[in-house]
C-alpha cells in the first residue's frame, strides 16, 4: 500500500523537487502552495491519483484547515508532513531591516509551520508516521543580515527537539534538515527579485541543488521505522564555516 506525504511549499525549490521524487517513487502527494498554476502542472505532469493539489496561504489558518478537510479520501491518510513552505526577507543589518519582512517570515516559518503540525498531529500518531522540518545552518551559525530569518530557523531546531520529546512512544519520528547553500527561488525571493544578486551568490560556488535536499528528505522518510534522524546538517563541500568578526576602533 503506499504511503501519503503532506509536503508545504511544492511550487518551487525543494519542495517541488520533494514532491516529484516521492511521486515517481510510488507515494501519494498533498502538494499545498499558494500558485494554483504551479500546483496544477505538477497534477499534470504526475498524475492526479499521485498528487492532489491543495492550494492556501500557509499565513491563513482557515484556508489551511478547509484544504486539510477538503482533501479526497484517497488522500487523507497523511504518513509524513515535510514542513518545507519558508522564505527568507531582506539581508540588511537589523538596525535597517523593514519589520513588514520579520513578521512575514515569522508568520510563515514559524507560525504557518507550528499551526499545520499541530493540526495533523493526532493522525500522524495514529498512523506512528513523521515530521521532517525543513530547517537551516543559519538556526546554528550566524552571518550579517541573518537576525529574524536565522531566529526562525533556530526555533525549528528547538521545536523539532521539542516534538521528539513529547511524541516518545508514539512511533512517530521527527527530523530536522538543515541545508546550507542551494541554488533554488530561495534569494530571488529574499532580494525581492534581483537576479543579479543571486546569480552573484552563487556564481563558481558549486551549490547544492534541490534534488539533492529531496534525496535527503526521501531518505529520511523510508528509513527502517525505528531509526530516527534527529538533525541532518548538509552543506556543499565549497561552503564551510567563517572565523569571529572584530571591530576595531
Amino acid at each position: 500500500m503506499s504511503k501519503t506525504a503532506f509536503i508545504t511549499g511544492a511550487t518551487s525549490g525543494f519542495g517541488l523537487a520533494a514532491t516529484r521524487l516521492f511521486a515517481k517513487r510510488g507515494w501519494k502527494v498533498v502538494a499545498t502552495g499558494r500558485r494554483a498554476d504551479r500546483l496544477q502542472q505538477l497534477v499534470d505532469e504526475l498524475g492526479a491519483d499521485k498528487v492532489h493539489a491543495a492550494v492556501f496561504d500557509m499565513r491563513d489558518a482557515a484556508a489551511m484547515n478547509a484544504a486539510i478537510d477538503a482533501l479526497p479520501e484517497a488522500f487523507r491518510g497523511i504518513d509524513l508532513l515535510v514542513n518545507n513552505a519558508g522564505l527568507a526577507l531582506g539581508t540588511l543589518p537589523a538596525q535597517q531591516a523593514s519589520l513588514d519582512d520579520w513578521r512575514t517570515m515569522i508568520d510563515t516559518n514559524i507560525t504557518a509551520l507550528v499551526t499545520i503540525t499541530r493540526r495533523l498531529l493526532p493522525l500522524l500518531v495514529e498512523r506512528k508516521g513523521g515530521i521532517i522540518n525543513i530547517g537551516s545552518v543559519a538556526g546554528s551559525y550566524p552571518y550579517p543580515g541573518g537576525n529574524t530569518y536565522g531566529g526562525t530557523k533556530a526555533f525549528v531546531k528547538q521545536f523539532s527537539l521539542g516534538l521528539r520529546s513529547d511524541l516518545h512512544g508514539t512511533g512517530v519520528r521527527v527530523t530536522d534538515i538543515e541545508p546550507g547553500m542551494a541554488e533554488t527561488e530561495f534569494t530571488l525571493v529574499r532580494t525581492h527579485g534581483d537576479r543579479a544578486a543571486s546569480d552573484k551568490l552563487y556564481a563558481g560556488a558549486s551549490p547544492m541543488s534541490a534534488e539533492d535536499i529531496a534525496e535527503q528528505i526521501f531518505y529520511v522518510a523510508t528509513l527502517p521505522p525505528h531509526l530516527n534522524i534527529n538533525r541532518l546538517e548538509i552543506m556543499p563541500v565549497t561552503q564551510s564555516f567563517a572565523g569571529f568578526q572584530v571591530h576595531r576602533g
